[in-house]
């Protein structure tokens, strides 16, 4: 049984909730099904230090819902945790598989874009690119940097060694101390787009069955779905709790752009927050037979 999540607090005050997350806490208290364990944010994040705002009389299974950990860390953060009488609900192992993109594109190859995997800081080859890519994007092996000037795509039959080294420099700038694994070089995929919004959406999954799908991008309410055949396909990865986001393409065709870890992945702005965490606790407490996915 799961009848507690467990937030990291405000950084100013460890008996509140991160500010950034208090509609999710607010959406488990109005459920009425939860009790909450609050875990200081900056003594962890900044000194490893786990402060908890109580500790259970005996050993608790919780949901993590909150900020990304590298997998060493979070190792740390759940043997921490355990000395505490709590065990996560999501393993180390299963996190480690869901948040570190290249883990689990073993398993998703055949529905995502094309990648290649190389070092930090290894000097690229531009031409050894244009051999497998005509345009690609770059991450490391959780996270790109969209939303500053670094491009979102390259068009490797123009680019030049010395024009790409120049923007992986500034690519390592932003990601600076959230470097994570190495650098994913992956085929760049020419997406649907309705007044300029992808279609895209987040499917959650829960004991390897979908909870819910959700539009993830600003797109319509009438907007086309992934097809149930391509979100049931994916729902037996080794992780109880997980995320997988589906895009449509230019041609009508489903990709796989991304995956994660469910304790990490932000909810949908559109989604019904109370609702979501109905569903997690019934998703976890009780079985769901023959329930399609909402």
């Amino acid at each position: 049984m799961i009848k507690t999540i467990l937030f990291p607090s405000s950084f100013f005050n460890t008996q509140k909730v991160d500010e950034d997350l208090q509609a999710e806490y607010d959406a488990v208290i109005a459920t009425g099904l939860f009790d909450v364990i609050i875990f200081g944010y900056e003594k962890w994040f900044n000194q490893g230090k786990l402060v908890l705002n109580k500790i259970p009389a005996e050993m608790t299974k919780v949901v993590y819902r909150g900020w990304m950990m590298k997998p060493e860390e979070y190792e740390s953060f759940y043997k921490k945790l355990e000395d505490n009488n709590i065990e996560l609900a999501t393993s180390p192992k299963e996190y480690e598989l869901m948040h570190i993109f290249p883990n689990v594109y073993e398993y998703v190859k055949e529905d995502t874009a094309k990648m290649e995997i190389f070092k930090l800081h290894e000097r690229i080859s531009v031409e050894h690119l244009k051999e497998s890519f005509d345009r690609f994007m770059v991450k490391d092996y959780v996270k790109s940097v969209k939303g500053t000037e670094f491009p979102r795509y390259f068009d490797a039959k123009v680019l030049k060694q010395d024009e790409f080294d120049s923007w992986m420099e500034v690519f390592y700038k932003y990601r600076g101390d959230l470097l994570t694994g190495g650098i994913c070089i992956k085929e760049y995929l020419s997406f649907r787009r309705e007044d300029g919004n992808t279609n895209e959406y987040r499917v959650f999954y829960v004991n390897n069955k979908p909870l819910t799908i959700s539009r993830n991008s600003g797109q319509g309410i009438d907007s086309k779905m992934p097809p149930q055949e391509l979100v049931e396909k994916y729902a037996n990865l080794n992780s109880c709790y997980y995320t997988v986001d589906y895009a449509e393409l230019e041609d009508g065709s489903w990709r796989i752009i991304e995956a994660g870890d469910g304790s990490v992945s932000g909810l949908s702005d559109n989604q019904d927050y109370t609702d979501y965490y109905k569903k997690l606790y019934e998703a976890f407490n009780k079985k769901r037979m023959g329930e399609k996915y909402d």
